[in-house]
């Protein structure tokens, strides 16, 4: 699998508010996948979560993770990061959760009462699919 920098073509797909799921390591072993919101900025995803989430502690545990986007589009186009948290940071002005969901919705996060907690993903390899295929 290639290894960043990622081509402007895959960098112009993870900017844009794709569908996307999530895949972190439970203790045991087992891979778990979400779906997700999250935002490429500066070569790292961002993504975001409540602090109460079961993912939010395997990623303590283990911080692998993959990452796959799919262009709403045409879902055969998609795009999948595999990498390693490098950061968690509590959200506790909410200002990185506003910004993702302004990123999908237009509007500021609706949900104002629970913590949150922000994790930054650093890219290790990548591979695309569709029209993102590297030959």
């Amino acid at each position: 699998m290639p290894k960043p920098p990622l081509p402007p073509d895959a960098v112009e797909m993870l900017k844009r508010p794709n569908y996307a799921t999530i895949t972190t390591v439970r203790p045991d072993g087992q891979p778990v996948s979400v779906a997700t919101w999250y935002m490429y900025e500066g070569n790292r995803i961002l993504v975001n979560m409540d602090a109460a989430r079961r993912r939010l502690a395997y990623l303590r545990h283990d911080p692998r993770v993959s990452l796959t986007a799919l262009d709403p589009d045409n879902w055969i186009t998609h795009l999948s990061v595999q990498g390693r948290v490098t950061e968690l940071v509590d959200d506790t002005d909410l200002a990185d959760i506003d910004r993702i969901a302004v990123h999908y919705t237009g509007k500021p996060y609706a949900v104002r009462d629970r913590p949150r907690v922000s994790a930054w993903i650093e890219i290790e390899t990548w591979h695309g699919w569709g029209a993102l295929k590297q030959d």
